[in-house]
């Protein structure tokens, strides 16, 4: 932060003087001796700036860093247009604090509410909160959302993302409710499976759309299976970009709209930080974690903005709390707003048709050299198998400056293809598999 000045030692000393001390050992005497800290810290030596940079320099060109990537599987490579940088560089705007302080947190506030305005927007749910930390948070909120005294058991596809299922592993486990893995057929979720486990006791069912094989889910006829059930809630995973060409998850008849924010103008940057999204019917709003941001009129009848909703953990007792959203999350949140601000409708709807079309030529070109593609529904992600071991065709293509799919097994490789993918990309990648 340009504007951070420490204090010099004599304002120190002026300080300590003021509150009746000498010296700043007098401050902490009534610390036991034998836990302090003897001696200075096993530290090195500051550094000049020209030493740190060349430091940093030394250390940063031991990261690869491909050229063009065909990876996704949660974390994807889009481009973001260069007023996002430079709208969320300005440090007034770099704080994790939550705007508690209405009066003096309008910049922030407003901005929070455009981030939930376009997230309706985009899945087509009544409301949104902000400030969840990731794509995985996301989802397992929204199970635990969910619960109720008499249901207490989730449903989920076994063919979400694996960190995904992590992660709803976890918050089950630590409230207490019982989680069970619908059945995978054909690289989609099993519907005759889903029947089979619905029962009164089902709390909700969580699926991913597209799944994490690239998929496209029967969502519809999913959510219908899911409401069959009294009471139960169907949660829908999205990868938000396909939005732009894709029914909206309120048109699958979601009841909860979740997923990860990256691919809406945050890098891939080395695994974050990230921001999680979650959108719901309007009945389920008060259950949301985190903050909501209202616009208001103040008594001059201007516009302005405020907390309308907070998630009761930051005010009540801790073992009173459902949920686990605390730090504030606005500048991912801001990055996202800007990313689709600039981009507009017409923009995200060509970055998710050059996704679609892409991944479907490649998908192509496999299959015309002898891999076998898995998928036959996709939006920008499929399987390919091959006789060829996986990682064998990975090394030629990393020689390349080529970052290939992800290794699925020994012989399936899960690929990627977004707007940032040439046909000229593509085309290599064939021709060196080729020899290979």
């Amino acid at each position: 932060m340009g504007t951070f000045v420490p204090n010099t030692k004599a304002q120190q000393q002026e300080m300590l003087k003021e509150i009746g001390f000498e010296k700043l050992d007098d401050l902490f005497a009534h610390i036991p001796d034998d836990v302090k800290l003897k001696g200075d810290l096993n530290l090195p030596d500051g550094m000049s700036e020209m030493e740190v940079s060349r430091e940093m320099k030394i250390i940063a060109d031991e990261n690869i860093v491909y050229d063009t990537i065909f990876r996704g599987a949660g974390a994807y490579k889009h481009y973001i247009p260069a007023i996002v940088g430079n709208v969320i560089s300005n440090e007034t705007l770099q704080t994790a604090y939550t705007p508690y302080q209405a009066e003096i947190s309008q910049g922030v506030l407003q901005s929070i509410f455009e981030y939930q305005t376009m997230i309706c927007d985009l899945t087509g749910m009544d409301v949104s909160n902000a400030s969840v930390y990731d794509g995985g948070t996301a989802a397992a909120e929204a199970v635990a959302m969910c619960r109720e005294r008499k249901q207490n058991k989730a449903l989920v596809s076994g063919a979400i993302q694996p960190s995904v299922m992590k992660v709803i592993e976890t918050y089950c486990f630590g409230n207490g409710m019982e989680l069970e893995v619908i059945a995978v057929k054909d690289g989609k979720t099993d519907l005759d499976d889903l029947k089979a486990k619905m029962a009164d006791d089902v709390a909700c069912v969580y699926i991913q759309h597209p799944n994490y094989f690239g998929n496209l889910e029967d969502a519809a006829e999913i959510g219908e299976i899911a409401h069959s059930a009294k009471k139960c809630k169907y949660i829908m995973g999205v990868n938000p970009i396909t939005l732009g060409v894709l029914k909206t998850p309120r048109e699958y008849g979601a009841d909860f709209a979740v997923g990860e924010g990256q691919p809406l103008g945050l890098p891939i940057a080395f695994g974050g930080p990230y921001i999680g999204f979650m959108a719901s019917i309007d009945s389920m709003k008060r259950k949301l974690p985190g903050r909501i941001v209202g616009q208001t009129t103040d008594h001059n009848g201007k516009i302005g903005y405020v907390l309308t909703l907070q998630a009761r953990e930051q005010h009540i007792r801790r073992e009173k709390a459902s949920s686990n959203i605390c730090s504030n999350q606005a500048l991912c949140a801001l990055a996202v707003g800007v990313y689709l601000s600039a981009m507009g409708n017409e923009g995200i709807k060509n970055v998710a048709t050059q996704c679609y079309s892409k991944a479907h030529y490649m998908a192509k070109r496999f299959e015309e050299i002898g891999f076998q593609v898995e998928n036959k529904d996709f939006f920008h992600e499929f399987v390919t198998t091959s006789d060829t071991d996986i990682h064998v065709i990975l090394k030629a293509l990393s020689e390349a400056g080529i970052l290939g799919g992800l290794p699925l097994d020994s012989h399936r490789i899960l690929w990627c293809c977004t707007e940032m993918n040439s046909k000229a990309d593509i085309d290599r990648v064939i021709d060196i598999l080729k020899e290979v």
